[in-house]
């Protein structure tokens, strides 16, 4: 289960447009994700790090998607329960065979 998020998903996407538009102009770009970041108060390096993953979601950096990301966690659960699902059979067949090799009475 995910913990839950400090900062609302509105507040996020409107503070990663407002550093986004001011890193585009060059006189503002310098101090762009303190100055944000205090209008809103969001720590810089969270603003920092939003911008990023915006700009690798957008394809603007390389990286690993938000729904790639997505994917390979929901991919990595599965394999987890299909090899406890693979354990639980291997042991229940072993102890089958082993019933079927004792002598009947």
């Amino acid at each position: 289960m995910a913990a839950p998020r400090k900062y609302p998903d509105e507040l996020r996407e409107r503070a990663t447009r407002m550093a986004v538009q001011a890193r585009l102009d060059p006189s503002t770009r310098s101090g762009t994700f303190r100055r944000v970041g205090e209008q809103l108060g969001i720590n810089p390096e969270t603003l920092r790090n939003w911008v990023v993953q915006a700009e690798v979601d957008e394809g603007y950096r390389p990286g690993t998607t938000t729904s790639e990301s997505q994917r390979l966690i929901e991919l990595e659960k599965e394999v987890r329960e299909l090899r406890r699902a693979n354990s639980i059979l291997r042991s229940a067949s072993a102890f089958f065979a082993a019933e079927l090799d004792r002598p009947q009475r």
